[in-house]
C-alpha cells in the first residue's frame, strides 16, 4: 500500500554515484527510531529533508524499511534546520560557521535572501563579492535540481529514470524536453 512520509536524511548507508540508488537513515516523523529508506536520490546528503512517496517492505536481510519510488526536496523551516541545511556543505561557498552568521543575520528569510536578494549577503561578515556569486550559483542550481525531479515526476517519470535525465541534460532537462520529449529515446534509452 503507497503512502507518503516527510523526513531528514541522518546518515547515508551507501549510495551510488552513477544511478543514485541510496540506502540512508532518515527521522521519519511519526516514527520513534531513525527508518532505513531505500530508492533513488540524486546527490543526497545529510540533512536533506524529503517528502518521499513508497510503501512499508520487509527485507529478509535488513528488515523494516520503507521503499520509496518518488522524492520531493523540501527546504527546512526552522532555524535549525535552516542552518544545519546551509551548512551541509549542500550550497558551495558556505561551510557551518558561515551559515550560522548568514542564518542570525536573515532569519527565517535567508532562503529568500539568497535567492532573490543575494546582495544583501554582503551585511554578513565574511561574505565578498566573488563569494555571493558562488553562493547565488550554487543555491539556483540546487533549486533547478528540484524543479527538475518535480516536473519529472509530475509527467509520471520514475525517480531513477529522472536522475538518469538529469545527469544527461542538466537544468536544461525541463526545456529540451517540453520542446522534444521523444529525444528521450535516442538519448537515454
Amino acid at each position: 500500500m503507497k503512502s507518503s512520509l516527510q523526513g531528514e536524511i541522518k546518515s547515508i548507508i551507501y549510495s551510488d554515484t552513477t544511478t543514485g540508488w541510496t540506502a540512508a537513515r532518515a527521522d521519519i516523523q511519526g516514527e520513534k527510531q531513525l527508518v532505513v529508506i531505500v530508492g533513488t536520490i540524486l546527490q543526497p546528503k545529510v540533512g536533506d529533508i524529503l517528502d518521499l512517496e513508497g510503501e512499508w517492505v520487509n527485507h529478509p536481510k535488513y528488515g523494516k524499511q520503507f521503499k520509496f519510488d518518488a522524492y520531493v526536496p523540501v527546504y527546512p523551516n526552522t532555524i535549525n534546520g535552516i542552518t544545519a541545511y546551509l551548512g551541509s556543505g549542500l550550497i558551495k561557498g558556505i561551510g557551518p560557521e558561515l551559515a550560522k552568521r548568514i542564518v542570525k543575520m536573515f532569519g527565517n528569510d535567508t532562503f529568500e535572501v539568497i535567492e532573490n536578494r543575494p546582495d544583501l549577503l554582503r551585511k554578513v561578515s565574511g561574505i565578498a563579492e566573488k563569494r555571493i556569486g558562488i553562493i547565488s550559483k550554487a543555491f539556483k542550481d540546487q533549486k533547478e535540481i528540484r524543479n527538475v525531479m518535480v516536473f519529472l515526476k509530475g509527467h509520471g517519470i520514475s525517480t531513477g529514470y529522472a536522475t538518469k535525465i538529469y545527469k544527461k541534460y542538466g537544468n536544461d532537462a525541463i526545456k529540451l524536453l517540453t520542446e522534444n520529449p521523444y529525444r528521450l529515446c535516442e538519448d537515454i534509452c
